[in-house]
Order: C-alpha cells, then structure tokens, then sequence
C-alpha cells in the first residue's frame, strides 16, 4: 500500500514523502497513530498543493529576508565602551549588546541569529555576520570607540 508520510518515522520515511510499504503496517500503526495517510488521489493532491503553497512562502520570506538585510548593511552601529592605557578596551562586546543596539533601532533579531566569528575586544570597524534565515546572511558594521 502507498502512504503519505505527515510525520517523520525512523528508519521509514520522512515528512511529506509517499512511500510503498506492507498494508498491515500501514493500516495498524502508521495511519491508526497518524503518522500517514493513504496515497489516493485527494491526498496526493492535497499534499503537492501544501508542498506548492510552502514554496511560495519560502520564496515571499526569503525576499523580504533580502529586504531586511540591505536595510541592516546600510545601518550603522555604534558602542562606546572604557578604554585604558594604549586604547586598550575593557571587556568585550557581546552578542546581547548587539542585540540590544539592534532592538533600539527596531530591528527584530534573535541573540542566536547573531554570529560573532571572534571577540570584539578592540576599537575600530568590525564585521557581524546575522543569519536571517539559511539562505540570507547580513554583514553589520559596527564600530567601536573609545
């Protein structure tokens, strides 16, 4: 019997997927505990219209992803921090003080989306990769002074 998978099953098959497998496995555990579906017509058409409309999201979220980032690379960011003999810096910044900068300037940013490939623990111009989503990566300016 084919089958429509909705959930993922171990070693069986993955989410959305239509696979053959033993009509009493399909019929006393994969669809009596709703982890598949018969693979009739309405079903098929059913899930590639799912399948379609999911694409279409992902494409509208990846542009305005790409929106977001030109507005993100075009801003600048700012910190003041204490510095000490030969412009030394006290501390580091963190990936919760970006995080802060970026919700004062209305951004909405995830502490995780932020990567920091190194400490920022000097003064000057660094750069701060922000993944908006797997496809969309910003780089940030930010500047550090004394």
């Amino acid at each position: 019997m084919k089958v429509i998978f909705i959930k993922d099953v171990k070693k069986q098959g993955k989410k959305n997927e239509i696979k053959e497998v033993s009509d009493g496995y399909a019929n006393n555990f994969l669809i009596k505990k709703g982890y598949a579906l018969r693979a009739d017509e309405n079903n098929i058409k059913k899930l590639s219209n799912e399948l379609e409309s999911n694409k279409l999201k992902e494409t509208l979220l990846i542009k305005d992803m790409e929106d977001l980032k030109k507005k993100l690379e075009s801003d600048k960011f700012v910190f003041h921090v204490k510095t000490g003999d030969h412009d030394r810096v006290f501390g580091t910044i963190s990936t919760k003080q970006i995080k802060q900068e970026l919700d004062k300037k209305g951004y909405n940013i995830d502490k995780v989306q932020i990567k920091l490939d190194n400490q920022i623990s000097s003064l000057g111009f660094h750069n701060v990769n922000i993944e908006l989503h797997k496809k969309v990566i910003a780089t940030i300016k930010i500047e550090v002074r004394g």
